[in-house]
């Protein structure tokens, strides 16, 4: 009898435990708040399956990187595009490019490209994601990692947004046309990131 009430008590004291671990994991998820001229929103980062373009990321926002830049690139019924430019549509400086880990976050189950994720933008190479993001706003599957060659390696994914989608929305329904150096797709009322900070 006294066996079988230890038992007992060992078992709920390891669900405990494992609980507790996976809320701790949970929360261990970094959040950053950005406040733009059209609202502010909020994004949790996937730390425990994107670890490398994480830091990258926070990097960026300890230094302060994207305080100034504008949502220079936005396609409604796609994604919206930043913190590449400052509002005089100059390019900030940026450290080395970051090694692309899509196969290793897909590997672990990580976020997607679907609506409201974070994803890291680059250009034809694979390896060149620096400072600009960009967030989803539909499902973009097309853009997930499949295979480490071509349109293969698609675009990683590193985080979503958690509160502010309104703001998102707002943004991607904004006019757009020509503006600095690109000839579309620049909202025709700027749209500045004051600041970006981490809450969490």
């Amino acid at each position: 009898m006294i066996n079988s009430s230890r038992r007992q008590l060992l078992t709920l004291l390891l669900s405990v435990l494992a609980l507790t671990g996976a809320q701790a994991q949970s929360s261990a998820n970094p959040q950053v708040k950005f406040v733009t001229t059209a609202g502010e929103f909020v994004v949790e980062l996937a730390a425990d399956k994107a670890p490398a373009t994480v830091e990258n990321f926070l990097g960026y926002v300890r230094d302060g990187h994207y305080s100034g830049t504008i949502f220079h690139r936005v396609i409604n019924n796609f994604m919206i595009q930043g913190g590449g430019y400052d509002a005089k549509y100059q390019e900030k400086p940026t450290k080395a490019p970051i090694k692309h880990e899509g196969a290793e976050v897909k590997a672990k189950g990580g976020p997607r490209n679907t609506m409201g994720t974070i994803a890291m933008a680059r250009t034809n190479n694979p390896h060149s994601a620096s400072a600009q993001f960009f967030i989803n706003v539909k499902d973009n599957d097309f853009l997930d990692h499949q295979a480490p060659n071509g349109q293969g390696w698609g675009y990683v994914a590193f985080g979503k947004v958690i509160s502010g989608m309104d703001v998102i929305n707002k943004i991607k329904q904004m006019p757009t046309g020509h503006g600095g150096p690109f000839p579309s797709d620049v909202p025709q009322t700027q749209v500045v990131i004051q600041s970006a900070t981490l809450v969490k």
